[in-house]
């Protein structure tokens, strides 16, 4: 088995930017490039295969005909479907308020999984800002009355972001991405999103973009955040690269690599690796990489060697 090479898939909702274009060199026939989904087996953007004997094929597709615990690794089968999807989002402007459901509430009524996730921020301007939680601990009641009075912005917990910040998006915390802001997402493998407020755009249809308030207060938790907003672990410099545990979870660990030489990681039966190039260049294993790069490392591959001067991020389960 090889490493593989993945396609992105691209969404232009009305809220993108060009900045996947212009600074990852993205190609792609749609005005706005809002979201790069990087490693995707989800039925709304599946990632096909670039290099070697499973060119043009996709990688759910290869994920059958080979096996799940063999490509996906053995940690895969906790898992009845594929455990993740990683995107790139380019925030021209703001998102809108929202909240994802837990696994139980989401297979009950959506028929899919919850989704958990993280936010890794790669870049941001001054004025950049995310909703995350509450200010404080309201009732469903009180998180009601303030959509229904137009108030919500003023319980929000608004928070100024920069570079390397981490954000841990539990399953029922209502926020959102502001804009200015360019992130790396790693998620659950789920696209179940309840939109709370949307500042009263209009979408590509003329019409305002649909809200799903009872749901929404079905699920969020009306409080403020447990996690702070850094990493989970402090940087670790080493001969060739830093590293930094930016997320450890039961869903996924998460790891940043700044390698100004080299590195070599290793992909063990447990799960495969995704390693997510989001600046500079060199190679992995021999082939050339650069920023915007999506790799699959299959679980069992064992050791492989980033070379260069590039920074990554690279998921396991």
């Amino acid at each position: 088995m090889y490493i593989f090479k993945l396609k992105p898939v691209f969404k232009d909702y009305i809220w993108g930017g060009n900045r996947l274009k212009t600074d990852f060199g993205f190609e792609s026939d749609l005005d706005k490039l809002a979201e790069g989904w990087m490693l995707s087996c989800h039925k709304d953007g599946k990632n096909t295969i670039e290099n070697g004997e499973y060119a043009g094929r996709e990688l759910e597709e290869v994920i059958e005909k080979v096996g799940k615990e063999k490509l996906v690794g053995k940690r895969s089968l906790d898992f009845p479907y594929f455990p993740v999807l990683i995107k790139l989002i380019d925030a021209k402007n703001d998102l809108s308020i929202q909240v994802h459901p837990d696994n139980d509430y989401a297979k009950r009524v959506e028929h899919e999984f919850g989704k958990t996730e993280i936010w890794y921020v790669l870049d941001a301007t001054e004025d950049a800002k995310l909703v995350y939680g509450f200010k404080e601990k309201i009732t469903s009641k009180q998180f009601r009355r303030a959509i229904e009075e137009n108030t919500l912005m003023d319980v929000l917990n608004q928070v100024p972001v920069k570079k390397g910040d981490l954000f841990f998006i539990e399953a029922g915390t209502v926020h959102a991405i502001g804009k200015g802001t360019l992130i790396a997402e790693i998620q659950q493998n789920s696209n179940s999103t309840y939109r709370v407020y949307d500042y009263g755009r209009l979408g590509a249809d003329g019409k305002p973009r649909e809200l799903h308030i009872e749901k929404a207060v079905d699920v969020s938790k009306t409080e403020p955040p447990k996690y702070e907003i850094k990493p989970f672990g402090e940087a670790e410099a080493h001969n060739g690269f830093t590293s930094t545990l930016l997320t450890k979870c039961d869903l996924f660990t998460v790891n940043h690599y700044d390698v100004f030489k080299s590195v070599s990681l290793f992909a063990d039966e447990e799960s495969f690796n995704h390693v997510l190039v989001v600046d500079g260049s060199g190679d992995i294993n021999g082939e050339g990489l650069k920023k915007g790069d999506s790799f699959f490392v299959p679980a069992g591959f064992g050791k492989y060697t980033i070379s260069g001067k590039c920074e990554i991020i690279v998921t396991s389960i």
